[in-house]
């Protein structure tokens, strides 16, 4: 039957060797780490990416703009099978009227389905090019979480990497620890007996 010792390592014992204590010191900064600091990693890294994608999309509300138009080209109304995704854009031509009065033509990307004399949603920038809309508040924090959750990853990862590497360091001096005990103890074991 096994006996389990909890923190044997850190009381005073005729066993305890050196590599056990810095393995035990290990075990507690390498605990540390994961539980406070690649948490906090995770979140101060969170937090940057969320103020780079604020501004951002601020400075794409700024430039960019929705106008409501009618489509007065014709869309594909059957899909491609290398597109598979019904809302999929297509290109076509649409029209729409400025503040001014001016009716103004481009082309836009608009979903599969969409005939001629639809009325559609399109962004466009300040050179009149068509554009993607600028991230919403659901896509700013969608990619601040996940930003977070990849940096509060790699500094576990790292962690993890640094202990592998210590616990082969550390058997590698207990190995050595234990020769030389051996070395000292091994020849009045197998002397011969009278």
């Amino acid at each position: 039957m096994r006996t389990r010792m909890r923190g044997w390592r850190w009381r005073r014992n005729p066993l305890r060797r050196r590599s056990d204590v810095v393995e035990a010191w290990t075990v507690l900064v390498v605990t540390i780490l994961l539980l406070v600091v690649a948490p906090l990693v995770g979140v101060a890294a969170g937090l940057r990416a969320h103020d780079r994608a604020e501004t951002l999309a601020v400075a794409q509300r700024a430039e960019r703009h929705q106008v409501r138009a009618v489509v007065i080209g014709d869309v594909p109304q059957r899909l491609s099978t290398s597109q598979g995704d019904p809302t999929h854009p297509y290109r076509t031509r649409v029209r729409w009227s400025e503040p001014g009065g001016k009716a103004r033509t481009a082309w836009a990307g608009v979903p599969a389905g969409t005939r001629a004399g639809d009325t559609v949603s399109v962004w466009f920038d300040s050179q009149g090019r068509n554009v993607t809309p600028p991230p919403d508040e659901a896509a700013i924090w969608q990619h601040t979480f996940t930003v977070g959750l990849c940096a509060a990853g790699a500094a576990a990862g790292l962690v993890f990497l640094g202990h592998a590497v210590e616990r082969r360091i550390a058997l590698r001096h207990r190995l050595t620890e234990w020769e030389r005990d051996w070395a000292r103890t091994g020849p009045r074991w197998n002397q011969p007996r009278t």
